[in-house]
């Protein structure tokens, strides 16, 4: 019974021994959005102390239901996978998993060798999962270039980093009034040194 529950994200393995070459070409062809984390190539295996197979963490987002079953014999005869498949009950969990983030004893991996592909919009995932990061570097960006106007943001963002622009919108609020008390900040301290 539960075999055939039915989501439109399911997470998957892919092992680099068995993995096609041509896996992304694969993926692409599939026409199904997915993304895939970096090669994990140096897991170790707590109870061996050795280094688990070289593989991939894989999600594909479906547009409609799909059961475990349609899932599984898509990836074992297109990608020859193994044959578990998962739901996805957290992006965000599976984002931390896709590079260890959240789990400092496991090998850390770089959020650059995280490939998606098919219309699957890997900035706004990165973003929307590694939001305090994102969210950091913006006021450390108003603070050196001294931005005390939301305008100035803006258009910082949409001509350097178009990444950003996505969660400036998103945090207008926030943003804006970190600017007013900036502008306000600075005011005050121009009057106190008159």
């Amino acid at each position: 019974m539960a075999k055939e529950k039915r989501s439109n994200k399911w997470t998957f393995l892919l092992y680099k021994e068995s993995a096609p070459e041509n896996y992304l070409e694969i993926l692409e062809s599939m026409h199904i959005p997915f993304i895939l984390s970096p090669w994990h190539d140096k897991d170790v295996n707590k109870e061996t102390g050795e280094f688990k197979k070289a593989h991939k963490h894989g999600a594909l987002f479906f547009e409609t239901l799909k059961s475990y079953s349609q899932v599984s014999e898509l990836l074992t005869s297109n990608l020859n996978t193994p044959a578990h498949v998962e739901v996805v009950m957290s992006p965000k969990g599976m984002y931390d998993y896709f590079t260890h983030a959240e789990d400092p004893e496991k090998t850390l991996y770089d959020i650059n060798d995280i490939e998606s592909g098919y219309g699957f919009d890997l900035e706004k995932f990165l973003i929307s999962n590694n939001n305090d990061k994102f969210l950091s570097l913006i006021i450390d960006i108003i603070e050196e270039y001294n931005f005390t106007e939301f305008n100035n943001l803006v258009r910082y963002a949409r001509k350097e980093n178009l990444m950003l622009l996505d969660l400036i919108m998103n945090k207008t609020y926030f943003f804006a009034k970190y600017l007013d008390s900036k502008r306000h900040s600075r005011r005050e301290e121009e009057e106190m040194n008159e």
